[in-house]
Order: structure tokens, then sequence, then C-alpha cells
């Protein structure tokens, strides 16, 4: 995307842009809300840096809005929050349509106990257990702010709000679920992995289909279109 998104920037702007976002998304999940911002010489309207610019964008990227920023904003470190929603396909079919846009898991799972189990991943912890291998994130400390488990027929929505995330981070927490919910291990669990801090003894990372970037949150004074 960031690649597809600095060339329609610089198609505007007649020179080259490099741009900054507010966090990175993996190869198949997807961002409702992905926030980025570019410096330029180039004056042109606010519609320019909307419409303009998705005249020369792919058909699965497109500019909501454009706002002007300070020089001390960054699209990445200005945050204060970030919200992450996976979307869980849970019945014996695979899904059809939903397949590049959902994970799958094929036997009934315990919602119940897959929310007992998420209480323990609320507050700041050291989030080792949940890391990808390869995460350049300097702590592995983070503040989870709020995680909603939410059912709709056959589909499963795990919302998750925190500070930031490390990378694979809500794939994992997700896995891990999973494991509750089909009955592997108890609710307890999930704070044993976490308490653990590593990563062998959490579940294997979920598919990326069904992760999506849902919101980036600023503080006020930058007074960002929501």
């Amino acid at each position: 995307m960031q690649d597809a998104l600095e060339a329609a920037l610089a198609a505007i702007a007649g020179e080259p842009v490099t741009a900054s976002a507010a966090g990175r998304t993996d190869r198949g999940v997807h961002a409702r809300a992905q926030v980025a911002h570019f410096e330029t010489s180039a004056s042109r309207p606010l519609s320019a840096w909307m419409r303009g610019v998705n005249a020369f964008l792919p058909e699965s990227v497109a500019v909501l809005w454009a706002h002007p920023v300070p020089a001390e904003f960054h699209a990445r470190y200005s945050a204060v929050a970030r919200t992450y929603r996976y979307r869980l396909i849970n019945r014996p079919v695979r899904p059809a349509l939903a397949a590049r846009h959902a994970g799958w898991y094929h036997a009934p799972l315990d919602v119940a106990s897959m929310r007992e189990g998420a209480r323990a991943l609320l507050g700041e912890h050291d989030f080792s257990a949940f890391r990808a291998a390869e995460c350049e994130a300097k702590t592995p400390v983070r503040t989870v702010q709020a995680i909603a488990i939410e059912c709709a027929g056959d589909e499963i929505q795990i919302v998750i709000r925190a500070n930031a995330f490390l990378h694979h981070m809500v794939r994992n927490i997700v896995g891990t679920l999973v494991y509750v919910g089909n009955g592997k291990h108890p609710p307890g669990w999930v704070g044993e992995v976490l308490a653990s801090r590593d990563r062998a003894q959490a579940a294997a990372t979920f598919a990326a289909e069904g992760l999506y970037l849902e919101r980036v949150d600023y503080d006020a004074h930058w007074d960002l279109p929501q």
C-alpha cells in the first residue's frame, strides 16, 4: 500500500513524496482506517489530495480525508491508541466469498470461555509470548485498553484496543483464544501464557486475512477528522 500511495501522492505533488503510516500491516491484512502523513512543497487544495490521489490509486486503496498538520505531527508516534478487529468465521464449511476477508475455524467455539480468558490481557503487560520473532519493537510492553468478543450468526469478531501493538500480536492472541474456545485449554491458560513471556507457549499465528486495522486515535488538539 505504501508504494502505491507514495506514487499517487507524487503524481499530484509533481515531486517525490515519502509517506509514513500509523502502523505496518502484513500481507493479507486489511486497514479500514490507516493514517499516514507526508511532507511536500506543493500547494494543492484538499480535494486534490483526496479525489486527485484516488484517481492514481488501485481499487483496493482509497483516501477518505486529508488534513494539514504541524511539522511535529507524526502518524505513528503521535497516535495514542489503535484498534484492531479480527473477523473469524466459525462453522464446519470454509468461507467462499469471505475467504480473503476473514479467518476460519471449523469446530464450535465456546465464546464465553474465550471472553473469560481474554480478560487476562487487559492492562499493561509484557506481551513477549504474543510477539513475532522478527518483531523490531524496542520493548514488548504494551497496554491493552479494551478487548471485546462479539458474535453475529456464524461470525465471531475479536476487537482489541491498545496503545500500540507488537508484530503479529493480535493474530497470536486470536490463535490462543481459539485454543480456549475449542476446549484444548481452560480460560486461565491465557494468563499463564502471558506470564511465561515465551512465544513457544502460545498458539500458532492465525491467518492474516481476518485482521483489520479499525481505528487510530490521536489527541484532540491535532483536530483530525474521525
